[in-house]
């Protein structure tokens, strides 16, 4: 993306929320044919369980353990721990349709609404095993950050990741350009993979910032970092996308800000977007649900992708 792209999706309202997910999909796809080869199993896995000709076998909750890493230069960038655990309160609703708003969901999609059976936890031991409040603080010399995963590294001023086989890395500092956050798909290196906020759209209080304050920022990148897709598809503003989940209704490009029901695209009537749904571009309030096919996608990462990770949440 150009710099003359980014600033107008900074300041046109209709690219009033800006998502890198696709940015850094695109980069790995082209400089790293493992992560190619990757992603086409990954996909393969997520098709089984979207159709169901694969079903997840879990009963229970998956609790996953969170390093929040916040990358500052100023104080204002060094949010607190106050406002980070606002943000681990959020995913622990929204991930379990336990968000007071999804009341909000229209009645000819309530039965689709999914509960991912996710909890989130700031880690209580470090990779070496000690006790840790889950949080790092890395004063650094650069004032902001772009897509290029130079925030996940101690020599470009950020912070290194904790091993991505065991925590949930989630980096908190300025981005650039608008940018709100980005996340790696699952098939990626270790050391870059995570999620990635600015500090004005974490959590609901501190420096967040409206209309991205209630912490739906991260349940959107998480999504990303669990395998689920932007939900129009990413063909800008076309109706030949899609993001490989049969509950979702076909829409022609993102929805910004807080729409109405029913707003209708690619001849998706009478009832329309789903623009409600985590993995659009709307506000924080106007955003409140995962679909069981998304839940299915994120169980067939979770089974596969990320098994280890769900196998070590216990201890950390």
């Amino acid at each position: 993306m150009s710099d003359a792209q980014a600033f107008l999706r900074a300041t046109s309202p209709d690219y009033s929320r800006w998502c890198g997910a696709m940015e850094v999909h695109r980069r790995l796809l082209t400089l790293n044919p493992e992560y190619a080869e990757n992603r086409a199993l990954i996909e393969n896995t997520a098709f089984a369980y979207e159709s169901m000709e694969q079903v997840t076998a879990r009963q229970g909750l998956i609790d996953i353990p969170v390093v929040v890493h916040v990358v500052h230069s100023n104080s204002e960038q060094n949010v607190s721990d106050a406002q980070i655990h606002s943000q681990i309160d959020v995913l622990n609703q929204d991930f379990r349709a336990s968000n007071p708003d999804v009341s909000k969901v229209p009645a000819v999609w309530q039965d689709l609404v999914a509960d991912a059976r996710l909890q989130f936890h700031l880690a209580r031991t470090d990779p070496l095993g000690r006790p840790t409040d889950g949080i790092t603080r890395t004063e650094s010399a650069v004032d902001d950050w772009g897509t290029d995963d130079q925030v996940k590294f101690s020599l470009s001023g950020g912070q290194d990741a904790w091993p991505a086989d065991i925590y949930l890395n989630l980096w908190v500092c300025q981005l650039r350009r608008g940018l709100l956050g980005y996340a790696q798909f699952p098939g990626g290196a270790a050391s870059t993979d995570g999620v990635v906020v600015t500090h004005t759209a974490l959590g609901t209080t501190g420096t967040a910032t409206a209309p991205f304050d209630g912490g739906r920022t991260a349940v959107h990148e998480i999504g990303h970092w669990l395998n689920l897709r932007h939900i129009w598809g990413d063909d800008d503003e076309g109706c030949s996308g899609s993001d490989f989940v049969a509950d979702t209704p076909n829409q022609g490009g993102a929805n910004t800000g807080s729409p109405t029901f029913p707003h209708m695209t690619c001849g998706n009537g009478p009832d329309g977007d789903m623009f409600m749904n985590y993995m659009d571009y709307t506000d924080d309030a106007a955003m409140f649900m995962f679909t069981k096919g998304q839940s299915a996608r994120m169980d067939a990462t979770l089974d596969n992708a990320r098994l280890t990770l769900t196998r070590q949440a216990v201890a950390v």
